[in-house]
């Protein structure tokens, strides 16, 4: 078995008139992430740290925001996307480890919805997805709330 590991990263500006999609899930928030898509910074951190896993490039590569076929798509139309991209080279996802930077909306309490959601959207173990929440302590852009951010982590094994 061959084992690669993956990282990603994501940011989105904070704006009004946005639904705010995080992992997968609406959240209520008065405002949301601006993109082409729907600006969901968790799964994008996440396609970038499966395709990186891969050397397979970027989320932009294979989804660029110049295409109006992404125009306002699901993010987990773009995740199943890039599960069937690193599986047409074998790959299958093992686990994920993400982090979410944002000062509010607080998501403890709605993170074991999104594990769920993108379990089946991969479909791996929910075991298998950790994401956790943190804040900036109001620093940066994150802190002063003008944007999300997200990382991510991957390890997908080849048999």
């Amino acid at each position: 078995m061959k084992i690669r590991v993956g990282f990603g990263f994501d940011v989105h500006r904070l704006v009004p008139d946005r639904e705010l999609w995080l992992g997968g899930i609406k959240l209520e928030h008065e405002l949301g992430l601006l993109g082409h898509s729907d600006a969901d910074v968790l799964i994008h951190a996440i396609c970038d740290a499966l395709l990186g896993a891969a050397n397979m490039r970027d989320i932009g590569y294979h989804f660029p925001d110049t295409a109006g076929e992404f125009k306002n798509i699901d993010s987990k139309i773009l995740l199943a996307r890039t599960v069937k991209l690193i599986a047409g080279k074998g790959y299958t996802v093992g686990n994920i480890d993400a982090t979410v930077c944002a000062e509010r909306p607080k998501l403890k309490a709605r993170i074991p919805e999104m594990q769920e959601v993108l379990a089946d959207v991969i479909g791996i173990d929910v075991d298998d997805v950790s994401i956790k929440a943190t804040t900036t302590e109001k620093l940066g852009f994150t802190g002063r709330e003008e944007g999300i951010s997200a990382y991510a982590t991957v390890l997908i094994e080849k048999k």
